[in-house]
């Protein structure tokens, strides 16, 4: 039986105009997304997978950000460029979007009962009446106590974990096909985290959609993934299935990451280790090698891009020879 690719995206690149000129801050990513599965892209901060995810649903703050270039395909169609028409049926419809911080997406004038019925009303066929209902249906399905009652609250008046939660709804409430979740526990106490995880695991099995998870918490990517892409600098240094990237790491970068894991041990206290150096400004990326620059290693790392490619089946690695 054939795969099925939902999401495709081949060298995508996006950048912001600035005082000081264009800034690519995603360079040549490309990868594939397949039904039902889910995709963890990890990285430092500003390595550019918010970038990558909110260039799919064509999200950049406009006028400054856009696409530049690449492919974006989803289910088949290419939505770089599409007609707005096309993006505006696709965007919260058939890809439901968990935004960073929920304080700030969602409406603070706004009831939580409004902002989740004005995605069922732009997108489906129902009454007001219908929408409100399913808008009740929707809130108790994430956890969200008396949700007849809360339904009526402002975003101020929740916890921050409830207004997880109805941002959650707002992005399932069309049953898309790919949910795209942008640091979906960030600022979250331990046990919340845990609680918004497990029901964005329950939703996608009963649902049957992929999901595209940007973290930068290796232990999520580890318990959540199928996959998982490594960024660094704007470009994809790394991509495996999951247990294979934290059982065999190939490339330094990743090696840096994950052995950057705070450990407890019985033993002793363990050191907490960093990688050395730190990411160049944006506007100082050199055309080859960008962990090179970081290490400050000289030659012809440093000017000439490693290729991006498949070292094994299913494994695909930025190959610098001073990084892998």
């Amino acid at each position: 039986m054939p795969v099925s690719k939902l999401l495709e995206i081949e060298g995508l690149e996006s950048g912001f105009d600035t005082e000081g000129g264009l800034v690519r801050a995603v360079d040549g990513v490309s990868f594939e997304l397949e039904k039902g599965r889910t995709l963890g892209i990890v990285g430092e901060s500003g390595c550019g997978k918010t970038v990558s995810a909110m260039s799919i649903v064509d999200l950049l703050p406009k006028p400054a950000g856009r696409v530049l270039g690449g492919r974006i395909s989803f289910k088949g169609q290419e939505l770089r460029d599409a007609d707005p028409e096309v993006m505006y049926k696709t965007r919260g419809n058939e890809i439901g979007v968990i935004f960073q911080e929920p304080m700030t997406a969602l409406n603070p004038v706004q009831r939580v009962g409004k902002q989740i019925t004005e995605a069922l009303l732009l997108h489906k066929d129902v009454s007001k009446r219908e929408a409100l209902q399913h808008a009740v249906e929707l809130l108790d399905a994430v956890g969200i106590p008396s949700p007849e009652r809360r339904i009526s609250d402002h975003p101020h008046e929740l916890s921050g974990g409830m207004r997880q939660r109805v941002m959650i709804a707002i992005a399932l409430c069309c049953d898309p096909d790919l949910l795209i979740a942008d640091e979906p526990t960030t600022a979250l106490d331990v046990t919340v985290q845990a609680q918004i995880l497990d029901l964005m695991s329950k939703m996608q099995k009963e649902r049957g959609m992929a999901t595209l998870l940007i973290t930068h918490d290796l232990g999520v990517i580890a318990e959540q993934c199928d996959e998982v892409v490594v960024m660094y600098a704007g470009r994809i240094v790394e991509r495996a299935p999951v247990k294979e990237l934290f059982a065999k790491p190939k490339h330094a970068y990743t090696k840096g990451l994950l052995a950057s894991i705070p450990r407890l041990t019985n033993e002793r206290k363990t050191e907490l280790r960093t990688i050395p150096g730190q990411v160049a400004s944006i506007q100082e990326f050199v055309s080859g090698c960008r962990f090179c620059q970081r290490m400050e290693r000289g030659g012809d790392t440093l000017n000439t891009r490693p290729r991006y490619e498949e070292v094994e089946p299913g494994r695909f690695l930025e190959t610098c020879p001073a990084c892998t």
